[in-house]
């Protein structure tokens, strides 16, 4: 019985430093951002135009880093593709698919064409400018709410757990 008790504290000991080194590298990651300006970036988007973060100054913009992989990113995607029909430009949202190929995506949404700007980072680059040296390989979801003057207001490490949760975090943001 002690043995048992043993190794189920030696367990929840490890899991609680696991999850705080964690926490300690994604925060690392993304703090040097806030309130700086967005490392601009040129994408190609899945109808094969390109998107350039710096043209968009003068409309706030949510980017959402993620992959067709990710299942927490899967689940919030909704989300953020909810936000670009009700806001109607009013936000700009870029979904930047992290490291996959374009026959990918295609194949992710289908027949479906979203609102929100789908851009291809298939190699890694943009993500890893966002995430810094120190994490190259980084956590997604990742969100980072930018301002309509380019400025890194807000970072969101993980997902959204419901469309209500993005919305409060948009308003308390943006003014909308």
């Amino acid at each position: 019985m002690a043995s048992r008790m043993s190794k189920t504290r030696l367990i929840l000991i490890v899991l609680i430093i696991v999850v705080v080194a964690l926490v300690g590298i994604a925060v690392r990651c993304s703090s040097s951002l806030l309130s700086q300006k967005a490392p601009d970036f040129t994408l190609p988007t899945m109808t094969g135009a390109n998107i350039t973060l710096s043209e968009l100054e003068g409309t706030p913009v949510a980017l959402n880093f993620w992959a067709s992989g990710c299942g927490p990113c899967r689940v919030e995607l909704p989300y953020f593709e909810a936000v670009a029909q009700e806001t109607e430009g009013k936000i700009k949202v870029i979904a930047i698919d992290v490291g996959e190929s374009a026959s990918t995506i295609q194949t992710f949404f289908g027949d479906y064409e979203p609102t929100m700007t789908v851009a291809l980072d298939g190699n890694r680059q943009v993500f890893v400018n966002y995430c810094h040296q120190d994490n190259p390989r980084g956590y997604i979801p990742l969100t980072l709410f930018v301002d309509s003057e380019g400025i890194v207001q807000y970072i969101k490490i993980g997902a959204f757990t419901s469309e209500e949760e993005l919305w409060d975090t948009l308003h308390s943001i943006f003014e909308l």
